[in-house]
C-alpha cells in the first residue's frame, strides 16, 4: 500500500479543531480518514501475527513474541502477571503489544509495510499542516508511529510522554475498533490537577490529539472484552 492511498476526511473543521484544542490542550477529531483506508488499516492490525508483547521492569524493557508467549507455562504466566502488578502498585508500568514503526525516511519508504507508508503519508505535507494548525506547534516535522493492541490484563500507568532529546509536541491515538464497551477498559484517562479524570473510550477512526506534557494513562482492558483494543499511535515531533 502507498501513502498516496490514505487521505484526510475532507470535512474535518481544522478551525474549530485548534479552538477546542486550545481549551485544554487535547480534542478528538471523529472521522480523521477516509472510510475505506481506514478499514484496511483496522483488518491489517486485526490480522497480523507479529506482534509483540511488551512490558518494562523499571528501565528495562523485555519483548515475546506471540509464540513464545503461547509456549509459556501457567506458572510462567502467573509469575510474570505478580511482577508486573507488583510494580505498577508504585511505580511506572505498561504491558501491551506492539508492532514499531521505522523513524527513518528512508526505511518508510523501502517498507512492504502499510504501516510504513501510513507513517510516511502522516508525516507528509497535508496531513502535517493539519496537525500543526489544530496544535498551533509550527515546528512539528514528522510523525513517528507504532501500533498497539491491548488484550486481557494489558494497561498503561500514568506518565507525561515529557523525554529529554524527544522534542515531542504532542501525542496521538488513532483508534480502530468498530465496537468497544466502556466497561471493557481499556480508556485513555487524562489525569486532571484536582484528581479528577477526563476518559475517551476506544471507537473508530477517532484521532485523539493532546499536548507533551500531559498526565494521562490507559487503564487495564478486562477478560470481558470481545476483542483486543486496537490503535495506532506516538508522538508529532521534530527532528
Amino acid at each position: 500500500m502507498k501513502r498516496t492511498d490514505f487521505a484526510l476526511n475532507p470535512s474535518l473543521d481544522a478551525n474549530a479543531l485548534a479552538r477546542r484544542y486550545a481549551e485544554n490542550g487535547r480534542v478528538r477529531i471523529a472521522d480523521f480518514l477516509c472510510a475505506d483506508v481506514v478499514t484496511r488499516l483496522a483488518c491489517n492490525l486485526r490480522e497480523r501475527t507479529d506482534w509483540h508483547w511488551v512490558m518494562n521492569s523499571g528501565d528495562k524493557v523485555f519483548e515475546v513474541t506471540r509464540d513464545a508467549r503461547a509456549a509459556l507455562s501457567g506458572d510462567q504466566l502467573r509469575a510474570l502477571d505478580d511482577a508486573t502488578y507488583a510494580t505498577a502498585r508504585s511505580g511506572f508500568q505498561y504491558r501491551f503489544e506492539t508492532l514499531r514503526v521505522p523513524d527513518d525516511d528512508a526505511e518508510r519508504a523501502t517498507s512492504d509495510d502499510m504501516l510504513a507508508a501510513f507513517a510516511a503519508w502522516l508525516s507528509s505535507p497535508e496531513p502535517l499542516a493539519l496537525l500543526r494548525r489544530i496544535t498551533g506547534a509550527d515546528a512539528i516535522d514528522f510523525a513517528d508511529m507504532q501500533a498497539t493492541a491491548y488484550g486481557p490484563g494489558d494497561f498503561l500507568t500514568a506518565h507525561d510522554d515529557a523525554v529529554a532529546g524527544k522534542r515531542r509536541h504532542a501525542a496521538y491515538v488513532l483508534g480502530l475498533n468498530s465496537t468497544w464497551r466502556t466497561e471493557w477498559g481499556g480508556l485513555l484517562l487524562f489525569h486532571e490537577p484536582d484528581d479528577s479524570i477526563q476518559g475517551r473510550v476506544p471507537a473508530f477512526n477517532t484521532l485523539d490529539l493532546f499536548s507533551v506534557p500531559q498526565l494521562h494513562s490507559v487503564s487495564e482492558v478486562t477478560r470481558a472484552a470481545a476483542n483486543r483494543r486496537y490503535s495506532i499511535t506516538g508522538w508529532l515531533r521534530s527532528r
